[in-house]
C-alpha cells in the first residue's frame, strides 16, 4: 500500500529527485532530461529532527486538512542582519542610526511583487490563502496539495507517546520565487507553544503566603527553628517593593520618563488597570497617570484552556507592576497574544515592530530549545532584527528549571531567550538590607528540606533542587559575536568545538524566596473576587525588572533608544562599578531561609508546611567570578544606569 502511495506522489515531490539530476549533468548526461524540472530552493530546518526513519509511521492522508505560515524573507535577509548588527555595535559608524519603521519597512520588507508571487504559487498548488500581512501568507488545504507547493511527502512520526505529521524531506519553494520566502511553519503539527515561566499560583483561586516574614533581608531570625549552615536563619520577606529594587539596582533620580515599555504576554487580565493602581497606592509606587498604561489586544482568543488563559492574567499582574515599581514615570504598553502558541505570541512582538510601540519589550514566556524547529527560530530572528534596526531591544526571561534535566531528563537552554538577537535575562537570589540597602546576590537556585516530625532538625538537608534561573549552552545557536573572548570557551564550546550561544546575559532578582509583592484581584473560597498580594519570583520577575532598568539607562542617555543591547551589555562587563559579579557564595557561608506556608495556599485551617529553602544551588549550574551561565554578566549595580549617560 504504502509503495503505490509513492507513486501516485511522485509529481509532487521532484525535489527529492533533483540532486541526483545535478549529478547526471555532471557526468555529460544532456541537458535536455532535466529541462521539465522546475528548480528549487530548500527550506532549511523545515524537517524537524524528531521526524526520524526509525519514527516514521507512513503517509499522511492526502485529504487531510492543514494550515500554513509563509514566511516572506523581504527585499535583503542578509542585508537586514548586517544592518541589525552595525547599528547595535557600540564600535560600528552606524551604532544607533535607526530607521523609522516605515523605512525599515520599505528598505528590508517585501515587495508587492514577490507578494504576488508567493500568493500566486500557493495558489496554482491548489492551497487557499486565507491572510496576507507584511511579514507572512496564511493559507489552508488538504495535504495532497501542501506536498505539491512545498515538494515534500508528509508523513506521521511518532514524537514521544505521541504521533505527529512532519515533512518527510525538508521543504522547498520555486527557485523562480528568488529567495522571497524565509521559511514556512505549520507543515509539522506538533505543539508549537510557550508558557509563562515563572512560580504563579492559580489566579482564579486564591493564593497567600503564610508568615512570619522577613521585612527586608534578615530583619527577622527564625529563632526557634532548626540551624542551617552553622546558625540560625531569616524568615523569607514579605516581597521587595519598587523602592528596595530601585536602590538595589542603582535608579537614582532616574524614573523612565518619555521611555516606552512594552510587555508581551498571552490573554488579558480583565482587572490589570484596577490592581495595578491599587498596588501602586499601597506601596509607595508613584500614582499611574491617565494614559500611562495601554492594552492593544487581539479581536479573539483561541487555545484558552490548552494554553491555561487564566494562568497568564498573573504573569501580566506581575510583569506590569514590576516595571512600574522600578521605573515609575515609563509608558508601558501591553500587547496580549490571542494563544500561547508560537505564531499568535509572534504576532505579538510583530505589531510592536510594525507600529514601534516601544523601544523596550519584555517577555516572560518561553519554552525549551528542544521543541523550537528552525523554521520558527528564523521567524523570530527576523522580527528582532526588524526590531533592532529600529532601535528596539527585546528582552526574554531565561527559564526557571535551571539546566532543565530535572524537567525534561536533558540538559538544555530555553528559547526564545537562546536567540542571538535578544537579551536573555538570568536570576538571583537578592538580599536588601536595611535602609535599602544592597547587601549581596546569588545565582538563583532552590534546594528544599522540610522540617522533621520532632521539630529538631530538617529531613535530608539541603533536601532536593526545586528550581533556578535557566542557563547553559545552546545547541543550535552559533556563539554570536559579542560573546567571544568574553565567555568561558569551557561554556561556548560544550557542545560544538566552534562555540556556541551561552545564556543569559545579563540577571536580577527572580528567587521566589527573595521575590516581590505582588497584588492581584483573585477568587477567595466563599465566591468573591477581592485584590490581595504575595510574594512571587521567577525569571518571569528578572526581565520585567531588566526592562525598567533599560529603562532608567535610556532616560539616562537622554531619551536615545538602546536598542539591541548585548553589545552594549558586553562592552561594558568588567568595567568598575557597572554590574553586580554574582556568585554562589558572597558571604562565605551557606545561605537559606525559612519559610512557613499554607497547605492549602489560603490560610491555616489546612494546616501549615514548614520548610528551608537554601540558596545559591542552581541544578548543574554555577554563579561563579566573571561571566557565567547562571548570572550572565551580572546584575545591574549603582554604575549600570549612569554608565548610559552622555557626557
Amino acid at each position: 500500500m504504502r509503495s503505490n502511495r509513492a507513486k501516485a506522489r511522485a509529481g509532487v515531490s521532484m525535489a527529492a529527485t533533483l540532486p541526483m539530476i545535478a549529478g547526471a549533468l555532471a557526468l555529460g548526461i544532456p541537458a535536455a532530461q532535466a529541462a521539465d524540472t522546475p528548480a528549487r530552493d530548500s527550506l532549511a530546518g523545515t524537517k524537524p529532527v524528531w521526524a526520524t526513519a526509525t519514527a516514521d509511521k507512513g503517509a499522511t492522508a492526502d485529504n487531510a486538512q492543514i494550515k500554513a505560515r509563509v514566511y516572506l524573507a523581504g527585499r535583503d535577509r542578509a542585508g537586514l542582519a548586517a544592518y541589525a548588527k552595525a547599528v547595535s555595535d557600540p564600535s560600528s559608524p552606524l551604532y544607533g542610526k535607526y530607521l523609522s519603521a516605515k523605512k525599515a519597512q520599505a528598505r528590508f520588507g517585501a515587495t508587492k511583487a514577490q507578494v504576488t508571487a508567493v500568493r500566486s504559487w500557493l495558489k496554482a498548488a491548489g492551497l487557499q490563502v486565507t491572510e496576507v500581512t507584511s511579514h507572512y501568507v496564511t493559507v489552508s488545504g488538504d495535504v495532497a496539495a501542501a506536498e505539491k507547493a512545498f515538494g515534500t511527502q508528509l508523513h506521521n512520526f511518532t514524537k514521544g507517546s505521541k504521533t505527529y505529521r512532519a515533512p518527510a524531506k525538508t521543504a522547498t519553494v520555486p527557485a523562480g520565487l528568488q529567495g522571497a520566502v524565509l521559511t514556512v511553519t505549520g507543515l509539522d503539527n506538533a505543539p508549537h507553544k510557550s508558557t509563562h515561566n515563572d512560580q504563579l499560583p492559580p489566579p482564579d483561586a486564591v493564593f497567600k503566603n503564610s508568615g512570619p516574614f522577613s521585612s527586608y533581608y534578615g530583619s527577622k531570625t527564625a529563632t526557634t527553628l532548626p540551624d542551617a549552615y552553622g546558625q540560625k536563619i531569616p524568615y523569607a520577606i514579605k516581597g521587595y517593593t519598587g523602592k528596595q529594587l530601585r536602590a538595589a539596582y542603582g535608579a537614582g533620580d532616574y524614573t523612565g520618563k518619555h521611555v516606552r515599555i512594552a510587555i508581551t504576554d498571552a490573554y488579558a487580565s480583565p482587572t490589570i488597570a484596577f490592581d495595578a493602581g491599587k498596588y501602586a497606592l499601597k506601596n509607595g509606587d508613584a500614582a499611574w497617570k491617565t494614559g500611562q498604561l495601554h492594552q492593544v489586544l487581539p479581536n479573539t482568543y483561541t487555545k484558552t484552556e490548552e494554553c491555561g488563559a487564566a494562568g497568564w492574567y498573573g504573569e501580566e499582574t506581575l510583569d506590569v507592576e514590576a516595571v512600574h515599581a522600578v521605573a515609575p514615570d515609563a509608558d508601558v504598553t501591553y500587547v496580549g497574544a490571542a494563544s500561547c502558541y508560537d505564531d499568535d505570541l509572534l504576532d505579538s512582538l510583530s505589531k510592536i515592530v510594525d507600529n514601534h510601540l516601544a523601544d523596550i519589550v519584555s517577555n516572560s514566556w518561553g519554552d525549551i530549545e528542544a521543541n523550537q524547529t528552525p523554521d520558527l527560530a528564523a521567524a523570530y530572528d527576523q522580527v528582532f532584527q526588524l526590531g533592532a534596526i529600529q532601535g528596539i531591544g527585546f528582552y526574554f526571561s531565561s527559564g526557571d528549571n535551571g539546566d532543565e534535566v530535572a524537567n525534561t531528563g536533558t540538559k538544555q537552554v530555553d528559547t526564545p531567550a537562546n536567540s542571538a538577537w535578544v537579551t536573555a535575562v538570568g536570576g538571583t537570589s537578592l538580599a536588601v538590607g536595611k535602609g535599602d540597602k544592597y547587601q549581596w546576590e546569588t545565582g538563583w537556585g532552590t534546594e528544599k528540606a522540610t522540617l522533621a516530625a520532632d521539630g529538631k532538625s530538617w529531613t535530608g538537608f539541603p533536601g532536593a533542587f526545586t528550581s533556578g534561573a535557566g542557563g547553559g549552552t545552546s545547541k543550535t545557536v552559533p556563539q554570536p559575536y559579542y560573546q567571544k573572548n568574553l565567555v568561558p570557551k569551557a561554556l561556548a564550546t560544550a557542545n560544538n568545538a566552534a562555540g556556541n550561544r551561552v545564556v543569559p546575559d545579563i540577571a536580577a532578582i527572580a528567587d521566589p524566596n527573595t521575590g516581590f509583592l505582588v497584588g492581584q484581584t483573585q477568587t477567595f473560597p466563599n465566591g468573591t473576587e477581592q485584590y490581595s498580594e504575595y510574594r512571587i519570583g521567577g525569571t518571569s520577575l528578572a526581565a520585567p525588572v531588566i526592562a525598567a532598568v533599560q529603562a532608567l539607562a535610556q532616560e539616562a542617555r537622554g531619551g536615545k533608544a538602546i536598542g539591541f543591547a548585548n553589545p552594549s551589555i558586553y562592552a561594558k562587563a568588567g568595567k568598575k562599578g557597572v554590574f553586580h559579579d554574582v556568585t554562589d557564595n558572597p558571604t562565605g557561608s551557606g545561605l537559606a531561609v525559612a519559610r512557613i506556608d499554607f497547605v492549602n495556599g489560603f490560610d491555616a485551617s489546612g494546616g501549615l508546611a514548614t520548610s528551608v529553602r537554601s540558596l545559591g544551588k542552581d541544578s548543574s549550574l554555577s554563579a561563579v567570578k566573571g561571566y557565567d551561565d547562571v548570572t550572565g554578566v551580572g546584575s545591574p549595580a549603582n554604575g549600570y544606569v549612569q554608565s548610559y549617560r552622555r557626557h
